[in-house]
């Protein structure tokens, strides 16, 4: 999040703008004065005034903000993964939307080092977990026959 001037300067706002750096950096946004925003920005407000706009990324570029959060979480380049580590990265990005934009699946399977199938591997594992246990929670069975 880039440090917007802040033109009433208050502590109080400081503050807010302090607590609101994690959730910009986290979606890839940046900070702009509000008289800077545009259409698409999103204009927070403190204590009922404006206090600064927050640009959103554009998709392509959520997706390469989120691998690299996630290669800083895991502390290393995201192909040097375990198989493991792999499919919880995959469930992370399936959870956060990435496989519904165009070249999603391409571009982590390049990210990861492996293959565009093993991508669709992991995926489908997941989601026929995922069935089995939800058939388990509505019949009692155990999802499995």
């Amino acid at each position: 999040m880039s440090d917007a001037p802040n033109a009433a300067g208050g502590a109080g706002e400081d503050a807010f703008l302090e607590a609101v750096r994690p959730l910009v950096d986290a979606i890839g946004g940046d900070s702009v004065p509000v008289a800077e925003a545009g259409g698409d920005d999103v204009v927070l407000e403190w204590a009922g005034r404006p206090v600064v706009a927050v640009r959103l990324p554009h998709l392509s570029e959520s997706l390469e903000h989120i691998l690299n959060d996630l290669r800083r979480r895991h502390g290393r380049p995201l192909d040097e993964l375990d198989r493991r580590a792999k499919q919880a990265v995959v469930r992370t990005l399936e959870a956060r939307g990435a496989f519904t934009l165009r070249h999603g699946v391409e571009t982590v399977a390049a990210a990861l080092g492996v293959s565009r199938f093993t991508v669709y591997n992991y995926l489908n594992r997941e989601n026929a977990r995922e069935a089995g246990e939800r058939t388990e929670r509505t019949d009692g069975t155990r999802g499995e026959e």
